[in-house]
């Protein structure tokens, strides 16, 4: 288990900067701010990872790339990159400091993780995946998909129409495919 390394701060435009707020860690790592790693990440060798920042794209490492954990330390992660041009690669994954956006963060402080920027991967959205090409998809479609393209990224991200599953509300045989005419008339 890692546990991230936390660091509040007040943002500069408060009054009175010169109270830091006092939080017990336990609530500053169940925080859940947009595109943050857990603040408690459980993981295992083989465990299926997805990185959530661009780290070295030239390398194959950018938001969305899907890898399996090889070797793990205190500040390093060796992993196996899955798909892409980089299938199959070795790769390092550091822990850096991470700090969401003032637009993202629903906090009345600045808040400053440090953690290795992944998160397990069991199953992926159709966003994550899109770009990605993966030997076997199934889709839970019990809520349709709900944006252009949405059902066409998700459906084509197979390497075979063979090796899809979709898994629709009981008694249907149908889903709704999303399309917008608008957008595909120039």
């Amino acid at each position: 288990m890692y546990f991230s390394a936390d660091e509040v701060h007040q943002p500069k435009d408060t009054e009175d900067n010169d109270q830091a707020e006092a939080f017990p860690v336990e609530f500053l790592r169940s925080l859940n701010a947009l595109g943050l790693p857990p603040g408690e990440l459980t993981l295992k060798i083989g465990c299926p990872l997805i990185l959530l920042r661009n780290l070295a794209p030239q390398d194959g490492l950018c938001n969305g790339t899907c890898m399996v954990l090889i070797q793990m330390s205190d500040r390093v992660l060796e992993v196996r990159i899955l798909g892409g041009d980089h299938d199959g690669k070795t790769a390092f994954i550091p822990r850096i400091s991470l700090i969401p956006s003032a637009k993202n963060a629903d906090f009345t402080f600045v808040l400053k993780y440090c953690q290795f920027p992944v998160c397990l991967a069991f199953a992926i959205t159709i966003n994550k995946a899109q770009g990605q090409s993966v030997k076997y998809v199934g889709l839970d479609l019990h809520v349709p998909v709900f944006s252009h393209g949405q059902l066409y990224v998700a459906l084509s991200r197979a390497t075979s129409c063979q090796r899809i599953s979709v898994l629709l509300p009981s008694g249907e045989t149908t889903t709704l495919n999303v399309v917008y005419p608008e957008i595909l008339i120039w």
